[in-house]
């Protein structure tokens, strides 16, 4: 939360499931208009698209870069669309026995059990 985006909460080492498909920048191109959403239990709690990012990829890695040093393969986990759990009033943390669908074009959808 002391971090003025969430890099940080989102690298924790052990955290951030992932599905068995990355895919290539030859792929996607970079203004494409994904489709994103995301369910818990199948009540929809997401559902946007990738060119509302506040922030987008280009100047997300110039600022990652000046403090880390970033590979060929390092995945960047970055925003979330409106929708989390603790925007909710009152919150809606996840619990043991949840299953999250997560979902964006052209790439796959990733279902996480929640233990």
């Amino acid at each position: 939360m002391r971090h003025k985006q969430w890099y940080m909460g989102k690298s924790l080492t052990g955290f951030c499931p992932m599905g068995s498909c990355i895919v290539t920048k030859d792929e996607i191109h970079i203004n494409d208009k994904l489709k994103i959403s995301s369910k818990v239990n199948g009540e929809i709690r997401q559902n946007s698209s990738a060119d509302l990012m506040i922030f987008k990829p280009d100047y997300i890695i110039e600022e990652l870069s000046s403090y880390a040093l970033l590979k060929a393969g390092t995945i960047i986990s970055t925003g979330t669309p409106a929708g989390v759990g603790m925007g909710f009033n009152p919150p809606k943390f996840l619990s043991k026995g949840d299953v999250v669908d997560c979902k964006i074009e052209k790439i796959g959808k990733l279902t996480t059990y929640i233990k």
